[in-house]
């Protein structure tokens, strides 16, 4: 049988696209159809089947967000700066009511994990990726002394800090799904922005 020819990467993000708008359950073989352009037979052929497609989506996803992480925490700036302008991206994506800026990870969490142990432990690492490139971030800021370390209130580690972020970026997002009113979520980055570098 001859294998179709596709650009995989356009093919992944236009699935990720499907699964964060509607949810995996409920996205079907023609919703993956329209949105990807490639048949249902093809994507069996490619992906064995919707869940085939939706681990490389998730893997899409992990790596279009990992170059994302390295664009902004580049070096080039201060590492404070960096901080606050990758917040200032999340609450952007937040505002823009847009599926293909949600986080795949924490959709698919949410709805496939329960039921799936391997799509469970993948996403799970990917997560615990996540926290560790933002606990090495605070820990550059705290060597940098960008972040005063002494003090009552300053001894959280940069684990403890990026545990404190992340939960913050979680609760952002998900306060959006009601509330994407820009002014409030820049109000709520920048005190979270605040509590996590003091």
């Amino acid at each position: 049988m001859r294998i179709a020819e596709f650009d995989r990467e356009k093919v992944l993000r236009s699935a990720m696209t499907s699964f964060m708008d509607k949810g995996y359950g409920k996205t079907s073989m023609q919703d993956l159809k329209k949105a990807t352009g490639l048949h249902p037979g093809s994507i069996y052929c490619a992906f064995d089947n919707k869940r085939g497609l939706l681990l490389a989506a998730l893997e899409q996803y992990r790596l279009d967000r990992n170059i994302e992480f390295t664009g902004i925490f580049s070096g080039q700036r201060p590492i404070l700066d960096e901080l606050k302008s990758y917040l200032d991206h999340i609450v952007l994506e937040c505002q823009s009511c847009d599926a293909s800026q949600a986080c795949l990870l924490t959709k698919a969490l949410n709805e496939v994990a329960e039921q799936d142990e391997e799509v469970h432990a993948i996403i799970t690492a990917h997560l615990a990726n996540w926290q560790q490139a933002i606990t090495h971030v605070f820990q550059k800021a705290l060597d940098q002394k960008a972040i005063n370390s002494t003090g009552a209130v300053n001894e959280r580690s940069a684990d403890a800090r990026a545990h404190y972020l992340l939960m913050g970026i979680y609760g952002l997002r998900t306060f959006a799904h009601t509330h994407p009113e820009g002014d409030i979520l820049k109000q709520l980055a920048e005190q979270l922005y605040q509590d996590v570098c003091r």
